[in-house]
Protein backbone atom coordinates (compact mmCIF):
# COMPACT_ATOMS: atom_id res chain seq x y z
CA UNK A 1 0.00 0.00 0.00
CA UNK A 2 1.26 3.47 -0.91
CA UNK A 3 2.01 5.71 2.04
CA UNK A 4 -0.14 8.82 2.40
CA UNK A 5 1.77 11.82 1.04
CA UNK A 6 2.71 14.77 3.23
CA UNK A 7 -0.10 17.32 2.89
CA UNK A 8 1.42 20.79 2.84
CA UNK A 9 -1.21 22.73 0.93
CA UNK A 10 -4.57 24.38 1.48
CA UNK A 11 -3.58 25.50 4.96
CA UNK A 12 -6.77 27.57 5.05
CA UNK A 13 -8.85 24.41 5.41
CA UNK A 14 -6.42 21.83 6.79
CA UNK A 15 -4.76 23.74 9.64
CA UNK A 16 -5.71 22.87 13.20
CA UNK A 17 -3.30 25.27 14.91
CA UNK A 18 -4.31 28.93 14.48
CA UNK A 19 -0.79 30.18 15.16
CA UNK A 20 1.19 28.17 12.64
CA UNK A 21 2.94 30.17 9.93
CA UNK A 22 2.29 28.43 6.64
CA UNK A 23 4.93 26.89 4.40
CA UNK A 24 2.89 26.84 1.23
CA UNK A 25 3.21 27.95 -2.36
CA UNK A 26 2.20 31.56 -2.95
CA UNK A 27 0.58 30.78 -6.30
CA UNK A 28 -1.65 27.80 -5.43
CA UNK A 29 -4.16 26.68 -2.84
CA UNK A 30 -7.12 28.23 -1.09
CA UNK A 31 -6.68 31.98 -0.87
CA UNK A 32 -7.76 32.94 2.61
CA UNK A 33 -6.29 36.16 3.99
CA UNK A 34 -2.60 35.44 4.73
CA UNK A 35 -3.45 31.72 4.45
CA UNK A 36 -5.20 31.95 7.81
CA UNK A 37 -7.54 29.06 8.60
CA UNK A 38 -11.16 29.60 7.67
CA UNK A 39 -13.33 29.50 10.79
CA UNK A 40 -16.99 30.29 11.32
CA UNK A 41 -16.61 29.28 14.97
CA UNK A 42 -14.82 32.20 16.65
CA UNK A 43 -14.50 30.68 20.12
CA UNK A 44 -10.72 30.17 19.78
CA UNK A 45 -9.93 33.32 17.80
CA UNK A 46 -8.45 36.64 18.90
CA UNK A 47 -8.91 38.33 15.53
CA UNK A 48 -11.41 37.64 12.76
CA UNK A 49 -10.81 38.91 9.23
CA UNK A 50 -14.12 39.30 7.43
CA UNK A 51 -14.97 40.42 3.91
CA UNK A 52 -17.85 42.83 3.32
CA UNK A 53 -18.42 42.73 -0.46
CA UNK A 54 -20.87 45.64 -0.63
CA UNK A 55 -20.52 48.36 -3.28
CA UNK A 56 -23.96 49.81 -3.98
CA UNK A 57 -23.17 53.04 -2.08
CA UNK A 58 -20.56 54.23 -4.57
CA UNK A 59 -20.82 57.64 -6.24
CA UNK A 60 -18.44 56.88 -9.10
CA UNK A 61 -17.05 53.53 -10.29
CA UNK A 62 -18.42 50.33 -8.69
CA UNK A 63 -16.44 47.13 -8.32
CA UNK A 64 -15.35 47.04 -4.70
CA UNK A 65 -17.59 44.02 -4.15
CA UNK A 66 -14.60 42.16 -5.56
CA UNK A 67 -12.26 43.85 -3.07
CA UNK A 68 -12.22 41.16 -0.37
CA UNK A 69 -11.42 38.48 -2.94
CA UNK A 70 -8.70 40.60 -4.54
CA UNK A 71 -7.08 41.47 -1.21
CA UNK A 72 -7.11 37.83 -0.12
CA UNK A 73 -5.48 36.72 -3.36
CA UNK A 74 -2.77 39.37 -3.11
CA UNK A 75 -2.17 38.51 0.54
CA UNK A 76 -0.89 35.04 -0.34
CA UNK A 77 2.30 36.72 -1.54
CA UNK A 78 2.82 37.97 2.03
CA UNK A 79 2.01 34.73 3.83
CA UNK A 80 5.50 33.25 3.61
CA UNK A 81 7.04 35.93 5.84
CA UNK A 82 8.21 34.85 9.28
CA UNK A 83 8.58 38.46 10.45
CA UNK A 84 6.73 41.52 9.16
CA UNK A 85 9.33 43.93 7.85
CA UNK A 86 9.57 46.99 10.05
CA UNK A 87 7.80 45.37 12.99
CA UNK A 88 10.31 42.67 13.97
CA UNK A 89 7.57 40.20 14.85
CA UNK A 90 4.66 38.44 13.16
CA UNK A 91 1.13 38.91 14.51
CA UNK A 92 0.36 35.22 13.95
CA UNK A 93 2.87 34.42 16.69
CA UNK A 94 0.98 36.63 19.14
CA UNK A 95 -2.66 36.42 18.06
CA UNK A 96 -4.98 33.64 16.94
CA UNK A 97 -6.12 35.03 13.61
CA UNK A 98 -8.80 33.44 11.44
CA UNK A 99 -10.44 34.28 8.14
CA UNK A 100 -14.17 34.30 8.83
CA UNK A 101 -15.12 34.44 5.17
CA UNK A 102 -17.55 37.07 3.95
CA UNK A 103 -20.27 38.70 5.99
CA UNK A 104 -23.70 37.57 4.80
CA UNK A 105 -26.34 40.05 3.68
CA UNK A 106 -29.26 40.00 1.27
CA UNK A 107 -28.21 42.09 -1.75
CA UNK A 108 -31.78 42.01 -3.09
CA UNK A 109 -32.91 44.17 -0.16
CA UNK A 110 -30.28 46.92 -0.05
CA UNK A 111 -32.10 49.06 2.52
CA UNK A 112 -31.62 46.28 5.07
CA UNK A 113 -27.89 45.81 4.44
CA UNK A 114 -26.65 48.42 6.96
CA UNK A 115 -28.54 46.77 9.81
CA UNK A 116 -27.38 43.32 8.70
CA UNK A 117 -23.74 44.45 8.74
CA UNK A 118 -24.15 46.09 12.15
CA UNK A 119 -25.93 43.13 13.72
CA UNK A 120 -23.46 40.58 12.38
CA UNK A 121 -20.52 42.68 13.53
CA UNK A 122 -22.09 43.04 16.97
CA UNK A 123 -22.34 39.26 17.17
CA UNK A 124 -18.67 38.93 16.23
CA UNK A 125 -17.64 41.46 18.88
CA UNK A 126 -19.65 39.53 21.45
CA UNK A 127 -17.35 36.57 20.71
CA UNK A 128 -14.51 38.70 22.15
CA UNK A 129 -12.67 38.99 18.83
CA UNK A 130 -11.15 42.04 17.19
CA UNK A 131 -12.65 42.55 13.74
CA UNK A 132 -10.66 43.45 10.63
CA UNK A 133 -13.10 44.12 7.79
CA UNK A 134 -12.13 44.09 4.11
CA UNK A 135 -14.42 46.15 1.87
CA UNK A 136 -16.40 46.85 -0.11
CA UNK A 137 -17.06 50.53 -0.44
CA UNK A 138 -16.48 52.92 2.44
CA UNK A 139 -20.11 52.98 3.52
CA UNK A 140 -19.49 49.73 5.39
CA UNK A 141 -17.56 51.72 8.01
CA UNK A 142 -20.83 53.26 9.22
CA UNK A 143 -22.49 50.06 10.53
CA UNK A 144 -19.08 48.78 11.66
CA UNK A 145 -18.49 51.92 13.72
CA UNK A 146 -21.98 51.75 15.19
CA UNK A 147 -21.38 48.18 16.37
CA UNK A 148 -17.98 49.07 17.85
CA UNK A 149 -19.23 52.23 19.50
CA UNK A 150 -22.14 50.44 21.14
CA UNK A 151 -19.82 47.64 22.30
CA UNK A 152 -17.12 49.89 23.72
CA UNK A 153 -19.20 52.88 24.85
CA UNK A 154 -19.90 55.80 22.56
CA UNK A 155 -18.46 58.04 21.40
CA UNK A 156 -15.23 56.49 20.18
CA UNK A 157 -12.32 58.09 18.36
CA UNK A 158 -11.39 57.45 14.74
CA UNK A 159 -8.22 57.49 12.67
CA UNK A 160 -9.33 57.95 9.07
CA UNK A 161 -7.04 57.71 6.01
CA UNK A 162 -8.75 58.98 2.87
CA UNK A 163 -8.77 61.39 -0.05
CA UNK A 164 -12.27 62.44 1.00
CA UNK A 165 -13.75 63.59 4.30
CA UNK A 166 -16.95 61.52 3.94
CA UNK A 167 -18.70 64.08 6.15
CA UNK A 168 -20.93 65.60 3.51
CA UNK A 169 -24.49 66.14 4.75
CA UNK A 170 -27.21 63.68 3.81
CA UNK A 171 -30.82 64.78 3.35
CA UNK A 172 -31.92 61.26 4.33
CA UNK A 173 -31.45 59.91 7.85
CA UNK A 174 -31.13 56.43 6.39
CA UNK A 175 -29.16 57.40 3.28
CA UNK A 176 -26.74 54.81 1.90
CA UNK A 177 -23.77 56.71 0.48
CA UNK A 178 -20.02 56.27 0.87
CA UNK A 179 -19.62 60.04 1.29
CA UNK A 180 -21.87 60.72 4.29
CA UNK A 181 -21.10 57.99 6.84
CA UNK A 182 -19.07 60.06 9.27
CA UNK A 183 -21.57 62.92 9.09
CA UNK A 184 -24.20 60.48 10.34
CA UNK A 185 -21.88 58.86 12.88
CA UNK A 186 -20.91 62.23 14.38
CA UNK A 187 -24.43 63.67 14.49
CA UNK A 188 -25.73 60.53 16.18
CA UNK A 189 -22.99 60.54 18.82
CA UNK A 190 -21.01 57.47 17.78
CA UNK A 191 -17.82 59.40 16.94
CA UNK A 192 -16.01 62.15 18.82
CA UNK A 193 -14.49 64.42 16.15
CA UNK A 194 -12.38 66.33 18.70
CA UNK A 195 -10.35 63.18 19.40
CA UNK A 196 -10.43 61.90 15.82
CA UNK A 197 -8.15 62.66 12.89
CA UNK A 198 -8.43 62.48 9.11
CA UNK A 199 -5.23 61.99 7.12
CA UNK A 200 -4.51 62.58 3.44
CA UNK A 201 -7.65 64.52 2.44
CA UNK A 202 -7.43 66.41 -0.85
CA UNK A 203 -11.01 67.25 -1.79
CA UNK A 204 -13.00 70.30 -0.66
CA UNK A 205 -15.53 70.16 2.15
CA UNK A 206 -15.82 73.43 4.07
CA UNK A 207 -17.64 71.91 7.06
CA UNK A 208 -15.08 69.85 8.99
CA UNK A 209 -17.61 68.94 11.71
CA UNK A 210 -14.79 69.50 14.21
CA UNK A 211 -12.52 66.74 12.90
CA UNK A 212 -8.78 67.28 13.07
CA UNK A 213 -7.47 67.20 9.51
CA UNK A 214 -3.96 66.50 8.26
CA UNK A 215 -4.61 66.84 4.55
CA UNK A 216 -2.47 65.54 1.71
CA UNK A 217 -0.32 68.68 1.35
CA UNK A 218 0.19 68.83 5.15
CA UNK A 219 1.51 65.27 5.11
CA UNK A 220 3.88 66.04 2.23
CA UNK A 221 5.17 69.26 3.82
CA UNK A 222 5.65 67.99 7.37
CA UNK A 223 6.54 64.34 6.83
CA UNK A 224 5.51 61.09 8.48
CA UNK A 225 7.12 61.74 11.87
CA UNK A 226 5.03 64.88 12.34
CA UNK A 227 1.89 63.01 11.25
CA UNK A 228 2.55 60.27 13.81
CA UNK A 229 3.13 62.84 16.56
CA UNK A 230 -0.10 64.69 15.75
CA UNK A 231 -2.20 61.53 15.57
CA UNK A 232 -0.90 60.39 18.94
CA UNK A 233 -1.56 63.80 20.46
CA UNK A 234 -5.13 63.89 19.13
CA UNK A 235 -6.32 60.37 19.96
CA UNK A 236 -4.33 59.91 23.15
CA UNK A 237 -5.32 56.78 25.05
CA UNK A 238 -8.88 56.76 23.70
CA UNK A 239 -10.43 53.71 22.13
CA UNK A 240 -9.98 54.26 18.43
CA UNK A 241 -11.41 52.74 15.26
CA UNK A 242 -9.06 52.70 12.26
CA UNK A 243 -10.48 53.06 8.76
CA UNK A 244 -8.34 53.19 5.62
CA UNK A 245 -9.78 54.10 2.23
CA UNK A 246 -7.24 52.89 -0.32
CA UNK A 247 -7.75 56.12 -2.30
CA UNK A 248 -5.75 57.85 0.44
CA UNK A 249 -2.85 56.56 -1.64
CA UNK A 250 -2.01 58.39 -4.83
CA UNK A 251 -3.44 56.69 -7.96
CA UNK A 252 0.14 55.86 -8.93
CA UNK A 253 0.14 53.42 -5.98
CA UNK A 254 -3.56 52.50 -5.95
CA UNK A 255 -5.25 52.89 -9.35
CA UNK A 256 -7.80 50.18 -8.56
CA UNK A 257 -10.35 52.25 -6.70
CA UNK A 258 -13.66 53.93 -7.41
CA UNK A 259 -12.79 57.60 -6.88
CA UNK A 260 -9.04 58.16 -7.36
CA UNK A 261 -7.61 61.60 -6.53
CA UNK A 262 -4.13 62.80 -7.47
CA UNK A 263 -1.66 64.06 -4.87
CA UNK A 264 -1.99 61.30 -2.31
CA UNK A 265 0.31 59.40 0.01
CA UNK A 266 2.75 56.77 -1.14
CA UNK A 267 2.35 53.24 0.16
CA UNK A 268 5.62 53.69 2.02
CA UNK A 269 4.38 56.84 3.78
CA UNK A 270 1.17 55.12 4.85
CA UNK A 271 3.10 52.15 6.24
CA UNK A 272 5.53 54.38 8.11
CA UNK A 273 2.63 56.19 9.76
CA UNK A 274 0.94 52.94 10.76
CA UNK A 275 4.16 51.54 12.21
CA UNK A 276 4.58 54.75 14.18
CA UNK A 277 1.19 54.21 15.82
CA UNK A 278 2.21 51.01 17.58
CA UNK A 279 0.61 50.91 21.02
CA UNK A 280 -2.48 52.99 20.27
CA UNK A 281 -5.70 51.62 21.70
CA UNK A 282 -7.16 50.34 18.43
CA UNK A 283 -10.39 48.36 18.85
CA UNK A 284 -11.17 47.50 15.23
CA UNK A 285 -10.34 48.41 11.65
CA UNK A 286 -11.37 48.26 8.04
CA UNK A 287 -9.59 48.50 4.69
CA UNK A 288 -11.97 49.62 1.96
CA UNK A 289 -12.45 50.75 -1.65
CA UNK A 290 -10.11 48.28 -3.39
CA UNK A 291 -11.74 47.78 -6.81
CA UNK A 292 -9.94 45.02 -8.74
CA UNK A 293 -11.66 45.80 -12.10
CA UNK A 294 -9.57 49.02 -12.29
CA UNK A 295 -6.36 47.59 -10.85
CA UNK A 296 -3.10 46.91 -12.69
CA UNK A 297 -0.94 43.89 -11.85
CA UNK A 298 -2.73 43.68 -8.46
CA UNK A 299 -0.76 46.65 -7.11
CA UNK A 300 -3.81 48.14 -5.35
CA UNK A 301 -4.84 44.80 -3.89
CA UNK A 302 -1.26 44.18 -2.75
CA UNK A 303 -1.14 47.61 -1.10
CA UNK A 304 -4.44 46.83 0.64
CA UNK A 305 -3.22 43.42 1.83
CA UNK A 306 0.05 44.91 3.09
CA UNK A 307 -1.70 47.67 5.01
CA UNK A 308 -4.15 45.15 6.45
CA UNK A 309 -1.17 43.11 7.69
CA UNK A 310 0.09 46.27 9.40
CA UNK A 311 -3.36 46.56 11.04
CA UNK A 312 -2.89 43.09 12.50
CA UNK A 313 0.44 44.23 13.94
CA UNK A 314 -1.33 47.20 15.52
CA UNK A 315 -3.90 44.82 17.00
CA UNK A 316 -1.10 42.77 18.52
CA UNK A 317 0.33 45.87 20.21
CA UNK A 318 -2.99 47.43 21.24
CA UNK A 319 -3.62 47.77 24.99
CA UNK A 320 -7.20 46.65 24.25
CA UNK A 321 -5.99 43.11 23.51
CA UNK A 322 -4.26 42.94 26.88
CA UNK A 323 -7.07 44.28 29.10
Amino acid sequence: MTDKPDIRSDHAITATDLQVLVDESTYAGVTSFLRRPYRKDLSEADVAVVGVPFDTATTNRPGTRFGPRGIRTASTDLAFQKLVYGWDFHPVNELKIVDHGDLPFDFTRPARVPDEIEQYTAWMLDQNVTVLALGGDHFISWPLIKAHSIKHGKPISMIHFDAHSDTWPDEHDDGISHGTMFWHATRQGYLDPATSVQIGLRTVNQDTMGFNILDGPWVQRHGTDAVIEEIRRIVGDNKVYLTFDIDCLDPAYAPGTGTPVCGGLTTSQAREILKGLSGINVIGADLVEVAPPYDHSEITALAGATLALDFLCLFARSPERHN
